[in-house]
């Protein structure tokens, strides 16, 4: 026996005639049963519409049939309109009668409950406004994507309600209540299929973390999908680097508590067997290349185990050093043979002629308040010349060293032609103005407060502005700069400064110093890495306060002088960074002559040299010397205030103006006219989590300071070498760096000033 079934079609028809208005299928069915035609269309129910603009979305006009077809498609194109809430058409006799209810008008909208995301920010990402028409779906929506921000945000126990208060001529007040939740922080991490790497070790390689009292000033303990699938790349780069050349994540799940307050993150590993390069070769495909004078770019060595970075690197000096040999369009293809019976990887890297290709144009996007020509300047590439990997790169890192965006990002695309690329310099700009207000502490200067205005990018043009006002337990400092990188529409920074400082002396030598002045400054680059900067100071240096106790040789300098004085500086720079760097050296040139004009006639010199090498990730060597000797000529000594003082960090261990010429009557540093200084010092991690950013120094420091133009009986100067040597912690606190230093002196004079704790701290608030 057959059972009949229903035509669902037909139930859905009805139900769409129904939800669409009883009014319709009435009016439809009388237009069936009597025919005629319509004589006039009455609109009922409105109040902001008018009635023409309602007659204007129907399908029918005066004169014509009541078809039912056409009557349908009305009252569909009225509700497509989304003005209304409800519509019913009916006939009445040989009038069209359409009722509509319209929908309210937004009058206002608020968010209430919300204390970690603003309104303006949640305001922003939703489609409501105020003046615009409500309804039902796109309150939905805007709930929708609030619930998303508080998710991205890590609170996904968030809670929201809107709420509806009427007002009069139909506009509504909608209020979003917002329950935010706790922070939905990640209760543990487990990885499945790991053999090689412990848990502990793998927890390190990902920048999601267990939740943990440590963490109260981060947000890498809180979950977060887009860090999630980040996680998954950084484990393949770690497997790929150490041999593991089929590793894969099969999965990574994010299961969430039923009380939305902690999420239990499972990574399914696949790890495979861990490889070995096999034979190395190099082969060029370029006439008058030969491979064997790039063979010592090669970093892969057979035998080690397989290292994916070290491939990509090894890539990356061959690109470089081709196209520096004027091989512009060269192509490295890294051929492998993987064999998985012997667990090697032979790989051989070929040189290939590339095909030439030309920048066709440079398109630059995301700057909606820096100028096109400030980040068009730092390219190393202009349209018209020929592609060079090696000058993209060096262009993102210009681009990004400006210090205005958060993210830089040079990618290439296909141009018109086969030849052709268009280079796409994507940027996300970051705030540049900054008004903040500082406090800190150091052994040298006791507590310290600033009050600092700075604009880094004014207007979008590059240039920077900064007023300072500092006060410390020994210094009180007003400054204002100026500074216009490109002066000229050349690669040509100028700029001036005018200060006013003055420094408490009184514990190491018993006087105060006052200096007022003003610099004038320019720099340009010479090669990539080299720059050359000139100077003209005008200053005036009073020696004031001087106790009466002071050192005979202090009391004769007491007074205002004035330096006239013109210096310039060299600065070669192949540090990877400028903060932390861990590769690399940097070297300095700095002279300065006075004597045009004002009381002071001398020429100083100075030279720095720091290298650095990392023995192993995060293990950092420095080594760095320095040197300089000041003299003055045409009769005239070289004064107080112009001469060196070395001490507290320039040599660890002495405090500040510790060591040289000093009064043995009184005990007071005269400072001197020759130094040199050297420093070891071995950077590395301590164990702790890497978010933590806390790592630990040891360190020795050893130099000198000696001869000075005045004598007398009580002067002494051994000009002999000093040493120190110690341990220090670095901190890069979200409140500001903290460095400690713990230090003895090793070899010294006995009439020495030596510091064992040195502690420095700031922050900007």
């Amino acid at each position: 026996m057959r059972r009949a079934v229903p035509n669902i079609g037909a139930v859905v028809c009805l139900l769409l005639q129904i939800t669409t208005g009883a009014g319709l299928f009435a009016g439809s069915a009388l237009a069936q049963a009597g025919g005629g035609r319509i004589a006039e269309i009455v609109v009922e129910g409105n109040q902001r519409i008018e009635d023409a603009t309602v007659e204007s979305y129907l399908a029918v006009r005066r004169g014509d049939a009541f078809d039912p077809q056409a009557l349908d498609e009305s009252l569909k194109n009225l509700f497509a309109t989304g003005l209304f809430d409800d519509v019913v058409i009916d006939r009445r006799g040989d009038r069209l009668v359409v009722q509509v209810v319209e929908n309210p008008i937004v009058n206002r909208i608020a968010f209430e409950g919300n204390l970690r995301i603003d309104d303006e920010t949640l305001a922003a990402e939703i489609q409501l406004r105020p003046r615009v028409i409500y309804t039902r779906a796109r309150v939905q929506s805007a709930v929708s994507r609030i619930l998303e921000i508080y998710r991205r945000n890590g609170r996904y126990a968030a809670q929201i309600e809107p709420k509806i208060i009427e007002l009069d001529q139909n506009r509504v007040d909608l209020v979003f209540e917002i329950e935010e939740g706790p922070e939905t922080s990640v209760g543990a991490i487990t990885f499945i299929g790991n053999e090689a790497f412990a848990d502990s070790t793998l927890r390190d390689v990902i920048e999601t973390k267990e939740s943990s009292f440590w963490r109260f000033f981060g947000s890498a303990d809180t979950y977060d999908p887009d860090r999630l699938a980040f996680d998954q790349e950084l484990l393949r780069r770690f497997y790929l680097e150490r041999g593991y050349a089929e590793f894969a994540v099969v999965s990574a799940i994010a299961e969430l508590t039923p009380d939305g307050s902690e999420f239990f993150i499972t990574f399914t590993l696949d790890e495979g067997p861990q490889y070995r390069f096999g034979a190395i070769g190099l082969e060029s495909n370029i006439p008058d290349l030969s491979a064997e004078q790039l063979q010592p770019l090669i970093e892969t060595t057979s035998g080690d185990v397989y290292n994916a970075e070290e491939v990509e690197d090894t890539i990356d000096a061959l690109t470089e050093r081709t196209g520096q040999l004027g091989y512009a369009f060269a192509r490295i293809d890294p051929v492998t043979d993987l064999d998985r019976e012997a667990l090697t990887i032979d790989l051989t890297y070929t040189i290939n002629e590339g095909q030439r290709v030309y920048v066709e144009r440079i398109d630059i996007k995301g700057n909606v308040r820096t100028l096109d020509e400030v980040i068009r300047r730092e390219m190393r590439l202009a349209e018209g010349d020929a592609y060079n990997v090696a000058q993209v790169r060096r262009s993102q890192q210009r681009i990004r060293n400006l210090g205005y965006f958060e993210d830089v990002n040079v990618t290439t695309r296909q141009g018109s032609a086969a030849d052709k690329i268009v280079v796409d310099v994507a940027v996300t700009e970051r705030s540049t103005g900054e008004l903040s207000f500082g406090a800190g502490f150091s052994t040298s200067d006791g507590p310290l407060a600033d009050v600092r205005l700075t604009e880094r990018n004014l207007l979008g043009t590059g240039q920077n502005v900064t007023a300072n006002f500092t006060v410390s337990g020994r210094r009180q400092e007003i400054e204002f700069s100026f500074t216009e990188p490109y002066f000229l529409d050349r690669e040509l920074a100028a700029g001036f400064d005018v200060f006013r400082r003055k420094t408490d002396f009184q514990s190491e030598s018993s006087f105060d110093e006052t200096s007022t002045g003003g610099r004038l400054r320019a720099s340009y680059p010479l090669t990539e890495h080299l720059r050359h900067a000139v100077r003209y100071t005008l200053r005036d240096d009073e020696i004031e306060n001087v106790d009466q106790t002071a050192s005979v040789f202090v009391r004769a300098e007491e007074g205002s002088r004035i330096t006239s004085a013109v210096g310039q500086t060299f600065t070669y720079d192949q540090r990877d960074t400028r903060f932390l760097p861990s590769d690399g050296y940097l070297l300095r040139l700095d002279q300065e002559v006075a004597g045009l004009g004002g009381d002071n006639k001398f020429f100083m010199n100075e030279a720095r040299a720091d290298v650095y090498y990392a023995f192993w990730p995060d293990v950092v060597l420095n080594l760095g010397g320095g040197g300089g000797y000041i003299f003055g000529f045409a009769g005239e000594d070289v004064r107080l205030s112009n001469r060196f003082f070395i001490g507290g960090s320039s040599l660890r261990g002495f405090s500040a103006g510790g060591i040289g010429p000093r009064d043995s009557a009184t005990d007071d540093a005269l400072g001197g006219n020759l130094y040199y200084v050297g420093t070891a010092e071995l950077r590395f991690p301590l164990g702790l989590p890497e978010e933590l950013r806390m790592f630990g120094r040891t360190f020795v420091d050893a130099g000198t300071l000696t001869e000075i133009d005045v004598d007398g009986p009580t002067l002494t100067d051994s000009g002999d070498v000093r040493v120190g040597a110690g341990i220090g912690l670095s901190w890069l606190s979200p409140l500001g760096p903290l460095s400690i230093d713990f230090s003895q002196a090793l070899v010294k004079e006995d009439e020495d000033e030596t510091e064992s704790f040195r502690i420095s701290f700031g922050t900007r608030f």
